[in-house]
């Protein structure tokens, strides 16, 4: 779980985004150029792309720390078992 302070920086990060995708459907509503459309497309891509970032750093620092700390061999497996997961998701 990140910090009170990671926390609100990952909220408002997600808030910009929010509001880019707004701006994303007000283009696409008024028949922007298509390349341009495009362009704010990759920029909220690259803005959630820096969100799943630190989401993952905080919790390779907090959660899986903690189970390697635990010295559980269970929840050691189990972390570990989630990061395969969802790096296999995203090869999909």
């Amino acid at each position: 779980m990140p910090g009170q302070n990671e926390k609100i920086g990952i909220l408002n990060r997600l808030r910009r985004i929010e509001g880019q995708v707004r701006g994303v459907a007000q283009m696409l509503e008024q028949d922007r150029y298509c390349i341009d459309i495009l362009h704010q497309i990759q920029a909220v891509k690259a803005a959630l792309g820096k969100v799943e970032d630190q989401v993952l750093a905080n919790h390779a620092a907090s959660c899986v720390n903690e189970a390697i700390a635990s010295g559980d061999p269970l929840a050691q497996r189990e972390k570990f078992a989630e990061l395969v997961d969802l790096f296999g998701k995203v090869k999909r």
